[in-house]
């Protein structure tokens, strides 16, 4: 093996390297990270807690690492530089926090379609478009539709707002028409208006958790099947059934970010906030003995009736207009996309600067 640059080195020809193995992927690869655990929530992630109450992460993906930390010698141990940018995701540092954004992937994006000069729009989906399988509507290139899906897809790491137009979308990678190309390509201007987008990571606050979850019953035109989803933040076949089965789901992804901020040492014993816009659905979680209502639902109803009388999950009704999780599962107009978007945690890095332009002037008037 090559000689890594920069190593101090008296004879280059009496030096080999040696691959130590159990750093890629092996059982026994924990080990070879002197003092750092492996999570039991996701085993890409290490974490070392010193005895002065200091933390280390680690994340390894593959042969990339992502290190934090509030333990100013450790990582200057292991790293001399901030992290700014990983696997196409910029990060900017700020006394407010942390904000992640794929700025530069999306210019290239609208570049490669040929669409950075298109009209802005406030919607990444016409909601008066109902997509289906599209039958009288003419083919196009089934390769170049996968591989702008396949791109947009990549972007909601940090621009969570156009899920559900991206989910609607890629149903129909394997037999793609003009309408689901056209749906495609609507979502390219939403995202030259938004460019600066991106998720802001807040900092202070109590590690308190909260769920939201949504349902759209019967909201696919193709197949007549429910589109769900949740969305989770750490703040330091009937309606009912559907919104039922997505709050299992949402209860699911609690427990994972309890066990991850256990072993962060982060997590407060305070119930776990649950965000439901059916009153049927929380009056099913509350008493699962309701046989007309619950016949085709199995496991769920005693498994979140179990987490509630635990203590683990407080339900808590919220009006469809203010329920965040509606941005995965249906298109709304542009009012409610904002507020949503708002309340999602996102923030547009061009507006801040722009703000800040703003301020600076009044301050000198």
């Amino acid at each position: 093996m090559t000689i890594p640059p920069g190593y101090p080195l008296s004879n280059q020809s009496k030096v080999v390297c040696r691959l130590k193995k159990a750093l890629y992927g092996l059982k026994q690869s924990p080990r070879a990270y002197q003092g750092y655990k492996q999570s039991n929530a996701d085993h890409t992630l290490f974490i070392k807690h010193n005895s002065c109450g200091g933390m280390t992460v680690l994340i390894v993906y593959v042969n990339d690492i992502l290190i934090t930390s509030d333990d100013t010698n450790e990582i200057q141990n292991l790293i001399s530089w901030r992290l700014r940018y990983f696997l196409g995701i910029e990060v900017a540092h700020s006394k407010e926090g942390i904000f992640i954004s794929q700025h530069k992937y999306t210019v290239d994006l609208l570049q490669e379609t040929r669409q950075l000069a298109c009209k802005p729009i406030v919607t990444p989906v016409d909601i008066n478009v109902k997509l289906g399988a599209g039958g009288d509507s003419p083919p196009v290139n089934k390769e170049s539709f996968q591989r702008l899906i396949e791109k947009l897809i990549y972007l909601n790491h940090t621009r969570p707002n156009v899920a559900y137009a991206v989910s609607s979308s890629s149903q129909f990678m394997n037999d793609p028409r003009e309408i689901h190309l056209q749906a495609a390509y609507h979502i390219l201007p939403y995202l030259k208006n938004t460019i600066g987008q991106g998720l802001l990571f807040s900092r202070g606050g109590d590690s308190i958790v909260e769920i939201y979850t949504d349902a759209n019953d019967v909201g696919s035109v193709s197949d007549r099947r429910s589109t769900s989803g949740y969305c989770s933040f750490v703040v330091s076949k009937s309606s009912a059934e559907a919104e039922f089965k997505t709050m299992a789901q949402g209860i699911c992804e609690a427990i994972w970010i309890k066990i991850l901020l256990e072993d962060l040492h982060l997590y407060s014993q305070g119930c776990i906030k649950l965000y439901c816009d059916n009153q049927s659905a929380i009056a099913i979680a509350h008493n699962p003995v309701q046989h007309d209502r619950t016949k085709y639902i199995e496991i769920d109803p005693q498994f979140i009736k179990e987490k509630i009388e635990e203590g683990m999950i407080n339900l808590m009704f919220i009006n469809c207009t203010n329920q965040v999780a509606n941005i995965f599962t249906k298109g709304p107009p542009g009012p409610t996309l904002q507020k949503l978007v708002f309340k999602l945690g996102m923030s547009n890095i061009h507006t801040q600067l722009a703000g800040g332009v703003r301020q600076a002037k009044i301050s000198l008037l």
